[in-house]
């Protein structure tokens, strides 16, 4: 019998005991019911179905698949008579494992109609009914809620009726307006409008306002189906005379921003105690006698401008930068009143965090039948020159026994990050406004692979990083890498350079200075955690072009080799960009299913023939195409050199990777996983000698699309991931035709095992 059938025996008697081995309703009462389903049926399409799920009071229990209650499955193990110690022991750890039965709840039902009901009135559905349908199955019941919407109510006029200048110039704002003629009467969209003009005015300096004080009066025609919406200001604030409109209608300017470092808490309680003060121009940093981060650290990460009109969106961005340094725990800011008209101070209170950190990591190998193991030692001090600056020191070292001899890897990181923009030209206030951090980093490492060759890479970099919203950024000055081979064996060298079968350029010393620029946006929305959303990541990068362009402008000869060198050391020169999409389809809080997809490319030109091999793509591993091992795929349908660990031939310049992942709760920490994925890797450039059939040609490609599928299961610890996946190969596009397919998978070729950390995308 193959193992393939084993796996599925086995999968289909785990299934078949938590599924069957005991009935769903075992722990349902006399007179109770299980939720077994519940339905919306609407009658129209203009809220979706996965909108109105998010308002249902109940919701049964969490399924696998669509169909099958694993944690009813195991809760329902548990021995009901627990008079005796051993069956107290699986009751308790059954029910600590599962999730008891949902009993159906007909006020809770109740209540999902009505807030169904609602939502649907809040969108111009005035007259909308919801009724609930129970079918009833044995101890189980299905719950439907029938939605007849009924035609719904338009805007037909709407105006603003105030007579404040600055609010009536918001409120009429037709451009950033949310309300629109011929919209439904949406009362959602009319309080989004509210909470606009609040924030519009509160950025504006009117401190004191809120929402609170704007009504709308609407107006509906007989029979029409047809409102007029008016917005206006509450009635008491009409009278310019009244001290309570004086005080909405203030507008506020900031005076001195305080920084009030405090030991114990976000309050005023420093004020008791022996401080110290310093000042640069209107900032102020009072502390009790051990300050722990300095002034400029905070200027950089403030938004609050003194003597500027008070602004809500720099209060909010000044929290999340401040919250962001390393060496801040928690931050509270508040204004008063000073005794000058109309001038806030401003007042932040930060509390210190833990700043050092010493970690040490031990880990262990095994490729291609070769045991070894790994060590990490790291630094970390979040605060190293009272800046906030975080100086991250790190140390690996690996040993792999290769038959009779140890493949070594020794490396080393140094890295310093400054929380401000830190560049030679540009005022001060130009470099506060950048709000980026700077980074510079430095690595050092040593590989020796025995009856191979022993390299040495030397690499440091700058780079700047900001956030805004949803957006992040990171663009890279510049980073300088030097790889350098001092020692290659003499029968690698002549059995796998010197014939070509390795590309020569890749054991070639070489320098690489490349610059670019790496972003990220999510549509994640932390209040609505259970609504779709998409991800996507991308990067371009550039090399050599910089020196080339100088080469050109100074007309430096070429070496005889026909190409020019830095040092004596040619320098690479390539452009490359990838982009990464992934969308997150979201069921309910257990299940979901996620889409992604990968695109590379990268062109040597200029002074270059190939990419350096550090920098171009490869496919397979734990997360890419995982029948695969990593860097085991392609180019296109390259032959594997079978009888080496690894072959360094199988990089390319282009890569595709298209996976879509199905993820569910299962039962405590553990999740489960079912995958598909598709993708190879292609050269831009015929290397026929070292890398034959790895070409991209249109014609060609998509018939060497590697497919896998497989199963996974997760550990979700909340503060990281751990994960197995087992990965079977489908269409393998290197076998002869006859053997691409592979519906019968053999053990040890088509199925590849993976160990991560994360969610693969």
């Amino acid at each position: 019998m193959s193992i393939s059938r084993i796996l599925s025996g086995i999968i289909f008697l785990v299934i078949f005991v938590l599924l069957w081995g005991c009935s769903s309703t075992k722990f349902v009462g006399e007179g109770e019911y299980l939720l077994d389903k519940t339905e919306i049926k609407p009658d129209t399409k203009e809220i979706s179905v996965s909108e109105l799920n998010e308002y249902r009071r109940q919701t049964p229990n969490t399924n696998v698949l669509g169909f099958f209650r694993m944690q009813l499955g195991i809760f329902n193990l548990s021995p009901k008579d627990t008079t005796s110690e051993w069956n107290r022991f699986w009751s308790r750890t059954f029910r600590n494992l599962g999730e008891p039965p949902v009993i159906f709840d007909p006020i809770l039902a109740k209540l999902s109609a009505q807030q169904i009901q609602l939502l649907y009135k809040n969108r111009g559905y005035i007259n909308a009914v919801t009724d609930t349908n129970l079918v009833y199955k044995g101890k189980k019941v299905k719950v439907e809620y029938l939605i007849k919407s009924n035609k719904p109510y338009k805007v037909r006029n709407y105006s603003t009726i105030s007579n404040h200048p600055v609010f009536d110039s918001i409120a009429s704002d037709s451009a950033r307006s949310s309300v629109r003629r011929g919209m439904n009467f949406d009362t959602d969209i009319l309080n989004q409008e509210r909470e606009r003009i609040a924030s519009r005015m509160r950025n504006s300096g009117y401190y004191n306002f809120i929402k609170d004080f704007i009504v709308y009066s609407a107006d509906s025609a007989q029979k029409s189906n047809q409102v007029d919406i008016k917005l206006d200001i509450k009635s008491n604030f009409k009278n310019n005379s009244a001290p309570i409109n004086w005080l909405v209608f203030r507008q506020y300017y900031v005076g001195k921003v305080c920084f009030i470092l405090n030991k114990t808490s976000t309050t005023d309680t420093i004020a008791t105690q022996q401080v110290d003060t310093v000042s640069f121009r209107n900032y102020y940093l009072i502390d009790a006698k051990n300050r722990f981060v300095e002034l400029d650290a905070l200027i950089h990460n403030s938004f609050i401008e003194p003597n500027s009109l008070y602004n809500d969106l720099a209060v909010e961005r000044t929290y999340s930068a401040l919250n962001t340094l390393a060496p801040i725990k928690y931050v509270n800011i508040s204004f008063k009143e000073t005794d000058v008209p109309d001038v806030l101070d401003s007042y932040i209170y930060i509390v210190p965090a833990k700043t050092i950190n010493v970690s040490a990591e031990v880990e262990g190998t095994l490729t291609k039948g070769y045991l070894g193991g790994a060590m990490q030692l790291g630094y970390m001090n979040k605060n190293q020159f009272k800046g906030a600056e975080t100086l991250t020191l790190q140390g690996r070292m690996a040993l792999e026994k290769q038959n009779l001899e140890w493949a070594r890897e020794l490396s080393g990181q140094v890295r310093l990050m400054f929380p401000k923009f830190l560049f030679p030209f540009g005022s001060y206030d130009f470099k506060r406004r950048v709000h980026a951090n700077t980074e510079y980093t430095t690595n050092i490492s040593y590989h020796n692979r025995p009856n191979e060759f022993t390299t040495n890479n030397l690499m440091g970099g700058m780079n700047y990083s900001w956030a805004k919203s949803k957006y992040r950024h990171k663009f890279e000055l510049f980073n300088l890498s030097y790889v350098y081979f001092p020692k290659i064996d003499d029968n690698f060298r002549a059995t796998y350079i010197i014939p070509g079968i390795y590309n020569k350029y890749n054991y070639d010393d070489h320098f690489i200075m490349r610059m670019g620029y790496s972003g990220s946006v999510s549509g994640f929305n932390p209040n609505r955690p259970l609504r779709n959303y998409t991800v996507n990541n991308y990067n371009f990068e550039s090399a050599g072009n910089i020196l080339y362009l100088a080469n050109k402008i100074l007309n430096t000869p070429k070496e005889a080799d026909g190409f020019y060198k830095l040092f004596n050391v040619r320098y690479s020169q390539y452009i490359r960009a990838e982009y990464n999409t992934t969308y997150y389809q979201i069921f309910d809080k257990n299940n979901r299913l996620v889409y992604h997809a990968g695109f590379g490319a990268g062109l040597p030109f200029g002074n270059a023939s190939i990419i350096p091999y550090e920098r171009r793509f490869y496919s397979g591993g734990a997360n890419s195409v995982r029948g695969w091992r990593e860097a085991e795929l392609g180019p296109g349908v390259y032959q594997r050199i079978v009888n080496r660990p690894r072959d360094y031939n199988q990089v390319g310049d282009l890569k595709l990777d298209l996976n879509v992942e199905y993820r569910t709760k299962l039962f405590w920490v553990i999740e489960g996983a079912l995958f598909a994925d598709a993708g190879n890797i292609w050269t831009i450039n015929d290397y026929s000698v070292e890398q034959p059939g790895g070409q991209f040609q249109l014609n060609s490609f998509y018939k060497q699309i590697a497919l896998s599928y497989g199963a996974g299961m997760r550990f979700d610890f909340s503060f990281f991931i751990f994960r197995f996946d087992m990965g079977v190969r489908l269409f393998d596009p290197v076998n002869a035709v006859a053997e691409r397919w592979r519906f019968s998978p053999n053990w040890g070729n088509d199925f590849r095992f993976h160990i991560g950390i994360g969610y693969p995308f």
